[in-house]
């Protein structure tokens, strides 16, 4: 296990460096010795998740199955699962979500977050009382931090650096989570699955917030390149999906259930 540890096994934190991107955990509670074996085993998979899925490495199973030289049976049988969620995520986008772009296969947006909820869940199953899993800022939670305690997640102002737009709470929820997609980190990299270019849109972030961030950070995604209009009312039509749409003019748009996460 690289990265950074600290604390004893009943708040447990470690940052690590994977993914072109750093994943956080802050894992309370379980057994010391088990929970730690599960926080290792979550690190090693996802390192392995990045050298299967990776677009920039030229030997990733995911480049040779774009180039041909690999067919999905030669694949590790998760790229078969994130390809079909991805499949999924573009039919109830209506297809503005996609991992298709310019003749490759690139399922990036919807594969860190199915990563981290995989390593979420990893800890919790491993009897951890309280998960919160951070990968370049999405976010999926299980449990709670304390008694009478919950996981909070700040949602930052795009337009404001250091200000925070919003956060949400995870109280009386089993499992949370929180995505955001937008061009205040890393400028215009969303992509419109219509013309295979950068997402022209009014809006600067959207931030979905979901029981499981594989769907979250899908739903972010696709919403984004919709613009403020389209994406509130789809988001809407969404189960157990609610969003924080922030214009380039600074207004803050919402679902109507989003105010009971907040906190």
């Amino acid at each position: 296990m690289t990265g950074r540890t600290t604390g004893p096994a009943s708040a447990l934190r470690h940052a690590e460096e994977v993914m072109g991107t750093v994943f956080s955990f802050d894992v309370r509670g379980g057994e010391p010795a088990t929970v730690r074996r599960a926080l290792a085993e979550a690190i090693d998979e996802l390192h392995r998740v990045d050298e299967v899925f990776s677009t920039y490495r030229e030997h990733s199973q995911l480049s040779r199955l774009s180039r041909g030289e690999l067919t999905m049976a030669d694949c590790a049988p998760e790229v078969a699962e994130v390809l079909a969620l991805g499949e999924a995520a573009e039919r109830l986008s209506e297809g503005w979500f996609s991992t298709r772009y310019a003749g490759r296969t690139d399922p990036t947006g919807i594969v860190k977050g199915w990563a981290v909820e995989r390593a979420a869940r990893r800890l919790a199953a491993a009897g951890a009382t309280g998960v919160s899993v951070n990968g370049g800022g999405d976010v999926q939670m299980y449990g709670a931090p304390g008694p009478h305690r919950s996981w909070r997640v700040g949602v930052a102002d795009p337009l404001r650096a250091g200000g925070l737009a919003a956060v949400v709470s995870a109280a009386g929820a089993d499992g949370l989570a929180v995505a955001t997609s937008g061009t205040a980190e890393r400028g215009a990299h969303i992509m419109d699955p219509r013309t295979g270019r950068p997402a022209v849109t009014d809006l600067v972030a959207v931030t979905t917030v979901g029981p499981r961030l594989t769907w979250a950070d899908a739903w972010a995604t696709a919403a984004f390149a919709m613009g403020a209009r389209q994406a509130l009312d789809w988001l809407e039509s969404l189960p157990e999906v609610e969003a924080l749409l922030i214009t380039a003019r600074g207004e803050a748009r919402c679902t109507r259930g989003l105010a009971a996460w907040l906190g």
